[in-house]
């Protein structure tokens, strides 16, 4: 099993670093929100919180929006691999299904983690620090965390489409309300009722908080709580996932 899915994950892996286009392309996004955002709102967030640094509030809404964005798209490998016949292959080889979506998701992840990394590194770049080597140990969990739901969750919807066109609408339809309603741009406090409703079943806004009640010492929750949710959550995805990655049709 271990072999398996040290295959599936090593794989890719080489699609990731083979394709330098799409990872520059990749980080034009966080770039461009990390410059615009961190110094175009800064002297309000600081007139509004009392001198508070924005830059320090946006950097880990940033690194998940990376990481967002790149896992869950992963599951377009589940289309692509079905309409090239490599998915036929992997079906009918002597290993169970579960296998082969712990290896997509392990692999997905890995590849969306290291995309956060780079976007981390250039928030350093522009003036945010990190509290501690322990601060950091734990913001890699739940940057691992994300990574796994919206990989899993990608690998789920990808299971039951065959389109990759109408895959791409689904996701981008799903993920541009999820990045917003997170908090990953503004706080959470004081909004209207509604949308404070919305951002409270959003699974992001449970990573988002606990990255940045690790890496910056704000949290609106309890870095706990957001540990056990977004980790049950994981958890129940990728439960989901398997499920229906089993009933695939190659």
């Amino acid at each position: 099993m271990i072999e398996v899915i040290y295959i599936l994950w090593l794989r890719q892996l080489k699609h990731y670093w083979r394709s330098k286009p799409r990872l520059l392309g990749s980080l034009g996004q966080p770039l461009l929100f990390l410059v615009t955002f961190g110094f175009g709102f800064g002297p309000m967030y600081a007139s509004a919180s009392g001198g508070g640094n924005y830059l320090d509030f946006l950097a880990p809404g940033i690194v998940s929006m990376s990481i967002l964005f790149t896992a869950v798209f992963s599951g377009l490998e589940v289309i692509w691999d079905r309409q090239f016949g490599f998915l036929k292959e992997t079906m009918v080889a002597p290993i169970s299904r579960t296998e082969i979506m712990i290896g997509k998701t392990l692999g997905g992840a890995t590849i969306a983690m290291i995309q956060g990394l780079i976007v981390l590194s250039l928030t350093y770049v522009l003036g945010f620090r990190i509290l501690s080597l322990a601060s950091l140990a734990l913001g890699l969990v739940f940057m691992f965390l994300i990574a796994i739901f919206f990989t899993g969750l990608g690998l789920a919807i990808a299971s039951m489409m065959k389109d990759m066109q109408g895959f791409q609408l689904i996701m981008n339809f799903l993920i541009m309300p999820i990045f917003f309603l997170s908090g990953a741009l503004f706080p959470l406090e004081n909004l209207p009722k509604a949308i404070y409703f919305i951002s409270r079943i959003d699974p992001l806004t449970y990573g988002v908080d606990g990255l940045r009640g690790a890496i910056a010492g704000m949290s609106t929750f309890g870095v706990f709580n957001d540990l056990v949710v977004i980790g049950l959550l994981s958890v129940l995805v990728c439960t989901v996932g398997a499920f229906l990655f089993s009933k695939v049709e190659a």
